[in-house]
């Protein structure tokens, strides 16, 4: 016996297209503002971004219209100029590099891509519009769309392994599946931090956290504290944030200083500013969003003139386990990059796919047995480290 609501049942009955939309015509499509309902990242994250991360990014979103010429939902989608070889630093490649004395846009495509500039994507599925029903509407009409905007490369940007099922669409119409740079996510469901070394960590480990912490607790008095609004103190987090991005061997998406304002301003249910002072003095901060039972670290940021002597990633990582367990989060979930001290505290990967595809099917035929061996993930050796690696693929 079906359990498939009329509404639904009746949706499937129906055919879709999807047209451009700009953020200025999104105020009279009315799906808008239930768009990732239910998640942390919801759509007045994406209007965040939209006012505060322009740069190289230009955004759009794809309106899903119905035969009747009603907006059922609305998908996120941006451009930008992207070097497919970027993961694995190609500039510091001599042979690319030579290349590109004389053809500087060798392996830089004008690219489209479907999900978030800062942040993992999802499908824009509504209640009565399934998400199944949204990847096949773009599936059928992207490269279309994608080539009227004199688009090279369609690249649908890390959506969680839930949708492989939903988007085998794509594959289908001549997208590669590889994964990102993957998410993690640590079990916090510990009665508190000391319990969590004792019963998740090695021995070694434990040992070795323990010593780092203990050092750090010696020569410092470091305070630490959590607002929903980092508004009064945007100015001390935004140099710490720089020490970061700039130390980082991959690049994406640089954030603003009216990022770290705005988010906190018009998403406080849903963001937590961590913020670590010596002093008067901020060392350290973390952005951190919350869902359901999860507790997100998003971005970091800290004062290297004093953050390795004072082993401070391990003292905020702490700190906000410690939080997390008191306000009764169940899991700690991170972002992607600096996998060795995520390993040897016990997180598991929680993966992330590309879905890419060429819009010449000539070049596309190449490009898809490409994919598998460019993307960063292939070659991080910490990563083949974790116990679940082989999910990535």
């Amino acid at each position: 016996m079906s359990i498939i609501s009329p509404v639904v049942s009746s949706a499937r009955r129906e055919s879709f297209s999807i047209s451009v939309v700009s953020r200025a015509e999104l105020s009279r499509c009315a799906p808008w503002t239930f768009t990732f309902v239910g998640t942390r990242k919801d759509y007045r994250y994406y209007e965040i971004l939209d006012d505060t991360l322009r740069g190289n990014f230009e955004y759009r979103y794809f309106a899903i219209v119905d035969n009747d010429g009603h907006v059922r939902a609305i998908q996120p989608f941006f451009l930008l100029d992207q070097d497919i070889l970027e993961g694995l630093g190609a500039e510091r490649n001599y042979w690319i590099s030579l290349v590109r004395r004389f053809y500087p846009r060798f392996l830089k495509l004008r690219t489209m891509m479907v999900g978030c500039s800062a942040g993992e994507a999802h499908l824009a599925g509504t209640e009565t519009l399934p998400a199944d029903i949204v990847a096949e509407t773009l599936s059928n009409g992207i490269i279309a769309q994608a080539r009227s905007l004199n688009v090279q490369l369609i690249v649908l940007k890390e959506f969680p392994t839930h949708y492989r099922k939903v988007l085998r669409c794509f594959v289908q119409c001549g997208f590669a599946r590889a994964p990102s740079m993957p998410m993690t996510v640590l079990d916090i469901g510990y009665d508190s931090f000391d319990a969590y070394m004792k019963k998740a960590l090695r021995s070694s480990s434990r040992k070795k956290l323990r010593k780092k912490l203990a050092a750090t607790a010696e020569i410092s008095d470091i305070r630490m504290s959590v607002t929903d609004d980092a508004t009064s103190f945007v100015n001390e987090i935004y140099p710490l944030y720089l020490q970061v991005f700039e130390r980082s061997k991959m690049q994406f998406e640089k954030l603003t200083k009216e990022f770290f304002r705005e988010i906190g301003q018009r998403m406080s249910d849903k963001v937590r500013f961590f913020a670590w002072r010596r002093g008067n003095v901020l060392v350290a901060f973390s952005l951190c969003m919350v869902q359901e039972d999860s507790l997100y670290a998003e971005y970091v940021g800290f004062d290297y003139t004093v953050a390795l002597d004072l082993h401070l990633y391990h003292y905020i990582v702490r700190d906000m386990i410690s939080w997390g367990i008191s306000n009764g989060y169940r899991w700690f979930r991170s972002s992607g990059l600096n996998y060795d001290p995520k390993l040897h505290m016990r997180h598991r990967l929680d993966p992330i796919d590309l879905y890419a595809r060429h819009t010449s099917a000539f070049v596309n035929a190449i490009f898809r047995l490409a994919l598998p061996w460019i993307v960063p993930a292939r070659y991080d050796a910490t990563l083949k480290l974790f116990p679940n690696y082989r999910e990535l693929w």
